[in-house]
């Protein structure tokens, strides 16, 4: 098929070095024509995937119009905070009926919608799907044995995206549950934030090992309050992708976290950063979320706090601690 990856982070580029290997035509559309020449002429995205040979068979531009050019499979991968204003616009420019899949792992911060509702209204189609699991960009780069969920109300669409990511070191499984794995995918990133303040901190293992459970089942409270499957919590877009993102070195937001632990402002952190960490930017989303639906999720509120009102870390694992008993 002709691809159309819209967004040149590490994750557009890790898949659309995939797709290109699976034989399909991409085109990777980024925002600024000065990098993408760089990219071009260097084959290696060094801002986003540093020490990657990208293959030559992967066009590059920031021209919408061709990127959008007879695209047979639209992949969304442009972190939240700039979701809107990129995929506006490529309103209209997709012709036919398209597959369409968001790979962002977030909220949107106006509507608290998912990514993939927020694509099928920007782009003016329907039917995005979702995918997403325990899957680090420099991992599947690099060829590394991957698994994760491929999520659309239409069987037929989850199947059409599973062929054509699935290589052999990268396992795709289906799912009409695209809510949970949405959710999954979008929570978790918050949940790693505490887990990074817990390091931070310098606690210890039974800590992490609390948070990631106990950071799991609000995940599910929500999701199930807004009409995901309970399973799915305890798939690779739920469970697995927790564990990755609180568990590695590579994580982005867990970094976040253990930097806040040890007393570093959040503003300094942020800007800082040249990749996304969309814990931070997505706790918001889901307590106001979480209010709305009367679930109660006080891991999120304790990061809510540390991020947003400035509350001193270890204020917030007293609050933790000291919350009344009660059973599991």
């Amino acid at each position: 098929m002709n691809a159309c990856v819209i967004g040149d982070g590490a994750w557009g580029t890790a898949l659309a070095m995939v797709l290109a290997g699976n034989g399909h035509s991409v085109r990777v559309w980024g925002p600024f024509p000065d990098y993408i020449e760089t990219v071009v002429r260097s084959r290696e995205n060094s801002r986003y995937l540093p020490g990657v040979r990208l293959p030559q068979s992967i066009g590059w531009t920031a021209d919408c119009a061709e990127a959008a050019a007879g695209a047979e499979l639209v992949v969304a991968a442009v972190p939240t905070k700039y979701f809107r204003e990129a995929l506006g616009r490529f309103g209209g420019l997709f012709k036919g009926s398209p597959i369409q899949v968001s790979v962002v792992k977030g909220l949107d911060a106006g509507t608290h919608k998912r990514m993939s509702e927020l694509t099928d209204e920007l782009l003016g189609l329907r039917g995005t799907g979702a995918l997403s699991g325990p899957s680090h960009a420099e991992e599947v780069s690099r060829g590394l044995p991957t698994a994760v969920t491929a999520a659309a109300a239409d069987p037929a669409v989850a199947a059409a995206i599973q062929a054509a990511f699935s290589t052999e070191r990268l396992r795709i499984y289906t799912s009409t549950d695209v809510v949970g794995v949405e959710l999954g995918g979008a929570l978790k990133n918050i949940i790693a934030v505490a887990v990074g303040v817990s390091d931070g901190i310098g606690f210890g293992d039974n800590a992490r090992a609390a948070l990631i459970t106990r950071g799991l089942v609000e995940i599910t409270r929500l999701g199930c309050a807004l009409g995901a499957r309970q399973e799915t919590f305890a798939g690779l877009s739920g469970m697995g992708d927790l564990i990755v993102t609180c568990s590695s070195r590579l994580s982005r937001n867990r970094a976040v976290g253990e930097r806040i632990g040890r007393g570093e402002p959040v503003q300094e952190i942020m800007g800082g950063m040249k990749q996304a960490a969309e814990g931070v930017w997505n706790c918001a989303q889901a307590m106001e979320l979480a209010r709305e639906h009367g679930v109660e999720m006080p891991i999120t509120a304790e990061v809510y706090a540390m991020v947003h009102l400035g509350k001193p870390p270890k204020d917030s694992v007293r609050d933790l601690l000291e919350r009344d008993s009660k059973p599991e």
